[in-house]
């Protein structure tokens, strides 16, 4: 099962598999409840109607995007190479406690063809491409989306506790373009892919997979619930495993494609 937000003139409404729900059917509403009851609700008989207004980010603005750290092997090693106090991500690595932070509040999030954005006080900007794990607010997994987790690596390599200035700007957070409903199992083992398109040529590519996370998804869901409350659910990006080179830095006029699954998630690049 797919969801999907769209704009209407009537304000955003909610689509499965193509067809509209119901607009007392929210995001909200859904994850509010647990899993199996969602799921029961969204077996109810869909309107005929397709749905085919533009799409919104497929988030609400009481949830919540967290963001997870050094995850993959290949993150570790690019932190490190990067930085200045190599050793903190090396030690994260390794700890029983992952790294977590806020990356945005659910309507500051940028959805499918919608821009991103680089730093103007940053000279080397990257994307991460990543699995974003939706959860209810029993921190139950019901499924996934595609993430973009745009990055300063000059304003962290400078120092790490600059991390919220190198990850939280306007419009650095871009997820969709829908929700693929799914079981824990199922996002095992998961491609992911990042195109970075650069004068209509391609100018980097990558590739990875979810079995290449060190940690749990739900083990890292279970960290983000053990002091917040999520009344509505919320979102959590699980860390990239494709770094460009020490060479690449965006552009404006980059057209970045992540492909996570089933969500292939589109973004051209602005500052």
């Amino acid at each position: 099962m797919y969801l999907t937000r769209h704009e209407t003139s009537s304000g955003p409404r909610w689509a499965l598999n193509g067809r509209w729900l119901p607009y007392h059917v929210t995001l909200g509403r859904l994850l509010e409840i647990p899993k199996t009851a969602m799921l029961d609700l969204l077996h109810q008989p869909a309107d005929a109607e397709v749905a085919d207004e533009p799409l919104f980010p497929p988030i609400e603005a009481l949830q919540e995007i967290w963001a997870s750290g050094v995850t993959y092997l290949r993150s570790r090693d690019a932190r490190m190479a990067e930085s200045a106090s190599a050793d903190v991500y090396d030690k994260v690595y390794v700890a029983e406690r992952p790294e977590l932070f806020l990356k945005a509040i659910g309507w500051r999030a940028q959805g499918h063809g919608q821009p991103i954005r680089i730093r103007r006080d940053s000279s080397w900007d990257v994307p991460e491409p990543e699995l974003v794990l939706v959860f209810n607010r029993e921190l139950e997994i019901v499924g996934y989306t595609a993430g973009n987790d745009v990055s300063s690596r000059s304003i962290e390599g400078e120092n790490p506790l600059y991390l919220p200035q190198a990850k939280i700007f306007d419009a650095s957070c871009a997820i969709g373009p829908g929700i693929v409903l799914a079981t824990l199992d199922a996002l095992a083992n998961i491609a992911i892919s990042l195109t970075i398109t650069r004068k209509g040529q391609p100018t980097f590519q990558g590739t990875t997979s979810t079995s290449q996370i060190k940690r749990g998804l739900d083990e890292l869901v279970g960290y983000l619930g053990r002091e917040l409350d999520f009344p509505q659910g919320g979102m959590l990006m699980t860390g990239t495993g494709i770094v460009p080179p020490d060479s690449f830095t965006l552009q404006p006029g980059d057209a970045v494609a992540i492909t996570v699954g089933e969500c292939r998630l589109e973004n051209v690049v602005t500052r």
